[in-house]
């Protein structure tokens, strides 16, 4: 107990999934949780769930996509708290598979709008937070995929926005180790794992079940994974056992990827 005992944590899409689990793990090792989500009923739900477990923190309304957003966002948290030391870009969402041909430019856009350019903007505004704080010790832990990493059929927009992610975090990490800045960049490659984004996916399938053993089998594990095995991965980032790891990737997925 107690890993990030003292810090402050801002993880968005906090409503549910990974961002709702990150939120909890971070809560239960001592950070004061900021949940952001753009569903901000649901995001009150985790925080009471939070508070219930003796754990602290808020709750706030924040569209990823929206500078403006971002702006009301650090100032209520510097207003709160008086600093900022994780921030976890979790919030993102997907398209319907399509041959690239079919992919319209407004899905496209919107795509990139939350994938990319949240996680843009969610790093950009909590550098500026958090080198207000003192001292400056700084973890941002983007949430990106394994499909930032290899290839897939008929998703290359969301294959995009998470190689995306993936560069983008390692360019900013060098940036800041570059100016002496204490402040750590990491991203985390998700496998298949058991959130509502996946339940999507599964519900396609005419028997639910066999969708469900499809997925199972994908990892070599021999199961989907589950939101805290992501979650832990949050907790090692955001804590100071990490403080020599900086624009690398942890990769979370059963090992899908080894193979």
């Amino acid at each position: 107990m107690g890993r990030v005992a003292g810090k402050v944590a801002l993880v968005t899409g906090a409503a549910s999934g990974l961002g709702a689990a990150s939120a909890r793990m971070l809560a239960r090792e001592g950070a004061t949780v900021v949940l952001a989500d753009l569903d901000a009923v649901a995001g009150e739900r985790v925080l009471r769930d939070i508070e219930a477990a003796g754990g602290t923190g808020t709750s706030i309304k924040l569209d990823v996509a929206v500078e403006q957003d971002w702006i009301s966002a650090m100032a209520t948290i510097r207003q709160r708290f008086g600093r900022l030391d994780v921030t976890v870009n979790c919030a993102g969402t997907n398209i319907a598979r399509s041959f690239p041909t079919d992919t319209t430019l407004e899905d496209w856009r919107r795509l990139m709008s939350i994938n990319l350019d949240g996680v843009f903007l969610g790093t950009k505004h909590s550098l500026v937070a958090m080198q207000q704080s003192d001292p400056v010790n700084g973890s941002i832990i983007n949430i990106s995929s394994i499909m930032g990493l290899i290839g897939a059929p008929d998703i290359a927009a969301y294959n995009a926005s998470k190689g995306g992610v993936r560069l983008y975090s390692k360019s900013v990490a060098l940036s800041c180790a570059e100016k002496r800045l204490a402040v750590r960049v990491n991203t985390i490659h998700p496998g298949f794992v058991d959130t509502p984004l996946l339940q999507t996916a599964i519900d396609r399938f005419e028997d639910r079940e066999e969708g469900r053993r499809v997925y199972d089998a994908l990892a070599p594990v021999g199961r989907l994974g589950v939101p805290d095995d992501v979650a832990y991965g949050v907790l090692y980032l955001a804590s100071d056992e990490s403080s020599f790891v900086t624009g690398s990737e942890l990769v979370i997925d059963g090992g899908y990827t080894a193979r």
